[in-house]
């Protein structure tokens, strides 16, 4: 199923969604911004994700800003993927989102919460 664009809408959060609303990409900044993963292969090991799904996400990433590509290796020619401020910016998104989560979703093998 493809999604919509929110590209034509103007409002704030519709662009910020347009950026960082697939649902991987922000479990991918938290993994560079609070777990420190920024190699391909370390984020794919902590998330489980396909590696198509990654490099696709990844590559919106460092297309808007949020991520840096960088070689760390020449061969095999390796990248690691490194916050730029933007992405720092967001770091309080991804907290806020861990907070509201704690106090409003049930843990797995939960009932409600609260």
């Amino acid at each position: 199923m493809k999604r919509k664009s929110f590209r034509e809408m103007e409002c704030p959060i519709a662009q910020t969604l347009e950026v960082v609303g697939e649902w991987w990409t922000p479990l991918i900044l938290r993994e560079v911004l609070i777990r420190d993963r920024t190699k391909f292969d370390e984020i794919q090991n902590a998330l489980g994700i396909a590696p198509t799904v990654l490099a696709n996400r990844l590559s919106t990433l460092v297309s808007h800003g949020l991520l840096e590509r960088r070689r760390y290796t020449h061969s095999p020619e390796r990248f690691e993927y490194v916050s730029t401020a933007s992405a720092r910016d967001f770091r309080p998104v991804l907290d806020e989102l861990a907070r509201w989560g704690e106090k409003w979703t049930p843990s797995p093998g939960q009932g409600s919460p609260n």
